[in-house]
């Protein structure tokens, strides 16, 4: 791997804002999925008073801050991507005064709240898009929205060639209120979520208020969905190739949905107005773009504070694909002055406890089901920890996705007829989507629903082998999954791993190995165990060490001199 220099996560030139405002730099955060944390009122989706009668767990876990998946109310098309108000809460969910006592329960526990927040499009139940199909074509109203012309003789076809993330062309036809066959509108998603127009002065105008809405209210930043999403490329030109999931696209082909330029002067706006606020409120950019130094042009000093490391969730798991992610992530990040982010899931892509048990170098599937190759469930755990080991030990901020410190797998068998992600019946059945990594997660083993709920609902099914994930069967049972996360937490924490540094160490080619401060940190790709380094203490791993204390291959050690 040869050697590389330190990266510092903090230039040393550049202006250190005061301890309380910059905690987001080193934090782990923690995102929750409303629908399937935790059921307070037994009907089987997960509630605000759910979550904070179980934010104890997170103190007990050791994160620093959450993150709150949409709870506005919607239609509920896309879980809650489809927002029809953006300032209230869901009935499924609870009531506004719910939101406040999460809140403030969070904050009485040192947790900061991060919400998500929908620009790219609305719910077509928002009375925005009422509005615009109302008044017509060259309205204001419409002008809120991405309303074209179609092409062909009577319009009769859509605007451009575009295709929707989900399956299927990205335009729907509306009728007119004369009851005539009218104008197309754009919905980069679900038919229910028609795109904004970002150059309208009105729309800039009603998310710097919906932000001050939330501000005022206390939460402490907000998780930008498709945030390389909301400027389109002025001429709307046909794309001529496959509309990958949620791809930002390269330098040398970028698609003209994604990334454009004039994301960024919107999110200097709303930097600006975050900034006036104290305690160090932050904007996460969620930006599949590709290469790291286009996503690093998201953190700039003026613009977003950090953006989802993308391509580190997607990095093979060799130790060299491992060694150049890490490696470019950090030199990006330093580039702009920020700090990097890791995650390895969310609830939109397979837990990584499955995903890493397929064979080295399978494309990422957009979820797994009956009839798909299946993987291999001990060893994409056993590589999961020791993946999880590693991005902990990395400075910056860690994002944890709900029930990954169980060591939650993806829900394998999920059965098609229960599926609800609108990409299994855009995409004709040929995504199953990612309903297998949004089941409710268990509590307690022996319990209704697995603790999820007071009932045996589940909006979900959960599947049988969740009782030996359950909570209650982990905490304090040395070498659980659990319990390798709090010890992971709390020794990051206390060494300062996550304001340190990467200095790559010397290793064979099947060896990850680098120090950060007083740890140095081995992970081993190869098939052969490797020995501790000579006087090495071992401070924790993800796995234990053979007969001869060696190192076995998936496994990652923390050591200290």
């Amino acid at each position: 791997m040869g050697r590389r220099r330190p990266v510092q996560s903090q230039p040393s030139d550049q202006a250190v804002p005061a301890a309380a405002d910059n905690w987001w730099r080193d934090a782990v955060i923690y995102q929750i999925y409303p629908r399937s944390f935790a059921d307070s009122d037994g009907d089987g989706i997960g509630d605000l008073p759910g979550i904070t009668a179980r934010l104890e767990h997170l103190t007990e876990l050791g994160v620093d801050a959450l993150w709150l998946s949409p709870f506005y109310p919607s239609p509920q098309a896309d879980a809650g991507y489809d927002v029809a108000d953006y300032r209230g809460v869901d009935p499924i969910f609870g009531e506004l005064s719910d939101a406040y006592a999460l809140i403030e329960s969070a904050h009485r526990r040192g947790l900061k709240v991060i919400v998500d927040l929908v620009p790219n499009h609305t719910s077509s139940a928002h009375p925005w898009f009422a509005a615009a199909l109302a008044a017509g074509p060259g309205s204001p109203e419409r002008a809120r929205y991405i309303f074209r012309d179609g092409r062909g003789p009577g319009g009769d076809e859509p605007p451009n060639d575009w295709q929707s993330v989900f399956g299927g062309p990205a335009w729907s036809r509306v009728t007119e209120p004369d009851g005539s066959p009218g104008q197309w509108y754009l919905h980069l998603f679900d038919p229910a979520q028609p795109d904004l127009n970002w150059d309208n002065d009105e729309v800039r105008a009603e998310f710097l208020d919906i932000l001050r809405t939330w501000l005022e209210r206390g939460v402490d930043g907000f998780r930008v969905d498709v945030a390389h999403g909301l400027v389109k490329q002025a001429d709307l030109a046909d794309w001529h190739y496959p509309q990958e999931t949620l791809s930002g696209g390269t330098d040398q082909r970028r698609p003209p949905m994604w990334d454009q330029e004039g994301v960024h002067e919107i999110y200097r706006s709303w930097r600006a107005l975050l900034d006036t606020y104290p305690g160090g409120k932050i904007l996460v950019a969620e930006a599949w773009v590709q290469p790291a130094e286009r996503l690093a042009a998201y953190t700039r000093p003026d613009e977003m504070h950090q953006a989802f490391n993308f391509e580190y969730l997607q990095a093979s798991w060799t130790a060299a694909d491992q060694y150049a992610v890490i490696d470019r992530s950090l030199a990006a990040a330093d580039s702009v002055g920020a700090t990097p982010t890791w995650v390895l899931s969310n609830h939109d892509v397979v837990r990584h406890a499955s995903r890493l048990g397929l064979p080295v170098g399978t494309p990422r599937p957009n979820g797994i089901g009956i009839g798909d190759p299946q993987p291999d469930v001990q060893l994409g755990l056993r590589r999961a920890r020791a993946a999880s080991l590693l991005m902990l030990a990395l400075p910056g901020s860690a994002y944890l996705y709900q029930g990954e410190e169980l060591g939650l797998p993806e829900h394998l068998r999920l059965p098609d007829e229960a599926r609800q992600d609108p990409t299994w019946e855009r995409s004709g059945h040929t995504e199953r989507g990612r309903d297998g990594a949004r089941v409710p997660i268990p509590w307690e083993a022996d319990a209704p629903s697995y603790g999820f709920g007071p009932t045996d609902a589940s909006w979900l099914p959960q599947p049988g082998v969740w009782a030996e994930f359950a909570l209650d069967r982990q905490r304090d049972v040395p070498g659980s999954t659990y319990e390798m996360y709090r010890t992971a937490l709390r020794l990051r924490r206390d060494l300062g791993l996550g304001s340190g540094a990467v200095q790559w160490l010397e290793s064979g080619d099947e060896v990850l190995f680098f120090r950060n401060g007083p740890v140095r940190v081995l992970t081993n790709f190869g098939a052969e165990a490797v020995p501790l380094p000579e006087g090495a203490e071992l401070l924790h791993a993800s796995g234990p060490l053979d007969t001869d204390g060696n190192v076995p291959t998936d496994v990652t050690v923390w050591l200290r001199d």
